[in-house]
């Protein structure tokens, strides 16, 4: 049996209204912010990733390629000008090479030749090395290079382009202990190269700079 004790006053029915009204309004703006806070999250990662195909994904352990594998030749340092056994591959993917300041090279695009003994250097930090030969001059290619390296640059990556007059195919891509040389410009296979060895476990040193 109810008694006008339980029931609400006008005043206090509209009292109750407001107040459902006002927790179903702060709900759906803690909603709508939380939407909107998930959305720009998704956009920062967007942008802060690299923007080069897959260029910069984490790799997990040493990989085992893309590229040649080629015996380690060690990382013993040298004075400059000193005589040291050959190379096993042309270009090197490890052995002999200065000490700082001599080496390594500033990352980036260079106009001419970068001897071994310096190039190794970036590679035991981790490093790609991009190198092509092309007589007399092949401007298309270097243009296509450079646009690669540049945006990977731009994402921080470690990486090198320069000269290498004499070697049997016009592009070669090198990473400690890996080399990858081919004729025909191929954007995707440059890429993959770059991206599965990037600071690999493979290199000594991975994350100097």
């Amino acid at each position: 049996m109810s008694t006008s004790k339980n029931r609400l006053t006008p005043t206090q029915a509209r009292a109750a209204r407001r107040s459902r009204r006002q927790n179903r309004s702060r709900v759906t703006r803690w909603g709508i912010g939380i939407a909107v806070g998930v959305v720009a999250l998704l956009l920062i990662l967007g942008l802060i990733m690299p923007m080069v195909g897959s260029l910069g994904n984490p790799i997990s352990g040493s990989p085992d390629g893309p590229g040649e594998k080629v015996e380690d030749q060690g990382t013993h340092h040298i004075e400059e000008g000193e005589e040291h056994p050959a190379y096993n591959s042309q270009p090197a993917t490890s052995g002999w090479h200065y000490p700082q300041p001599l080496a390594p090279v500033s990352w980036g695009i260079h106009q001419t030749f970068i001897p071994e003994e310096k190039r190794l250097h970036n590679l035991e930090h981790g490093g790609i090395s991009i190198t092509y030969s092309c007589a007399p001059s092949c401007p298309k290619l270097v243009e296509s290079l450079t646009e690669i390296i540049q945006r990977a640059r731009n994402e921080g990556m470690k990486v090198l382009l320069s000269p290498y007059p004499g070697t049997k195919q016009r592009i070669s891509l090198t990473a400690w202990t890996f080399i990858d040389s081919f004729d025909a410009f191929d954007k995707d296979r440059i890429i993959e190269f770059i991206d599965s060895h990037h600071n690999s476990k493979n290199a000594p040193e991975p994350y100097a700079n």
